[in-house]
């Protein structure tokens, strides 16, 4: 064998080896998730957003409560056991739409399309930035049921019930994370996404039983109030709360969070992966 021969051998083996260290170094997708959310949280807590999430049900709670609280008592309500759900409900938007202005940004900036060039494990992006959303969602829960015990909202059921209200408050809370997602990755805008979104919120949350019973609204409009999910969601909460959780109650608001699932969760994927090659 020729010296140049040897030569050759030996740069493609130390070639080979490199290749071979590269791929033994490569993160894994728990890595790159781990990391990626990382940067996710950091970057809330740089931005106060956290700290948002605290304020926000404080909010909620006082322009809520303080302006019903004595036209509901005359009706033999007990408004803090009532509105508690609402409350909750809509500090779980509050947070998807901070997802899909997060989405929006990402794309705007360019880093989405960034990590979709390096070997970044399918879907770790997505996941980074719906486990950051989640955190932010237990953060607002907290604070919101810590609103709530103030103005004397109650579990009259026990710690079981308490549980089943936070992870119904948080299982929506993570369904509207994934399409507000999506709508953030595809709109690359975070103005625009932010008013898409507080709009459908606003006429859902207005529309429905979360404020007032089902008796005060016309007649005409009651069908829809009464089987639009966030009517639907305030009442199977309601009565976690109180105990007087039912199958027949329970289930409408399940079969949403199962529909809105089947529908948002593939959403946010394709969105996300869509301009992968």
């Amino acid at each position: 064998m020729t010296t140049a021969e040897k030569d050759s051998r030996s740069s493609e083996s130390e070639a080979g080896g490199d290749r071979s260290r590269r791929r033994r170094f490569e993160p894994s997708g728990f890595v790159q998730w781990r990391v990626l959310t990382a940067r996710t949280v950091r970057t809330m807590v740089k931005k106060g957003e956290l700290l948002v999430a605290v304020i926000a049900p404080l909010i909620f709670t006082i322009g809520f409560y303080l302006p019903l609280k004595f036209v509901m008592q005359f009706q033999g309500i007990d408004y803090a056991q009532f509105l508690m759900p609402i409350i909750v409900l809509q500090a779980m938007a509050f947070t998807a739409i901070s997802s899909a202005q997060r989405a929006s940004t990402e794309a705007l900036t360019g880093l989405s399309t960034r990590l979709k060039t390096m070997p970044v494990v399918i879907g770790a992006p997505l996941m980074a930035r719906m486990t950051s959303a989640f955190l932010r969602s237990t953060v607002t829960l907290t604070a919101a049921l810590i609103y709530g015990h103030v103005i004397g909202f109650r579990f009259s059921a026990g710690p079981l019930q308490a549980i089943m209200f936070g992870a119904t408050a948080l299982a929506i809370s993570t369904v509207l994370s994934f399409g507000a997602d999506a709508i953030g990755t595809l709109s690359k805008s975070p103005e625009a996404t932010s008013q898409a979104l507080t709009l459908p919120q606003l006429i859902l949350g207005m529309a429905s039983t979360g404020f007032v019973p089902e008796t005060g609204f016309p007649e005409w409009i009651r069908p829809f109030v009464r089987n639009q999910p966030i009517s639907q969601f305030s009442a199977a909460m309601r009565d976690m709360a109180e105990g007087a959780i039912t199958f027949s109650v329970i289930l409408p608001a399940l079969l949403w969070i199962i529909g809105l699932s089947v529908v948002l969760i593939p959403l946010a994927l394709w969105a996300s992966l869509r301009r992968r090659e």
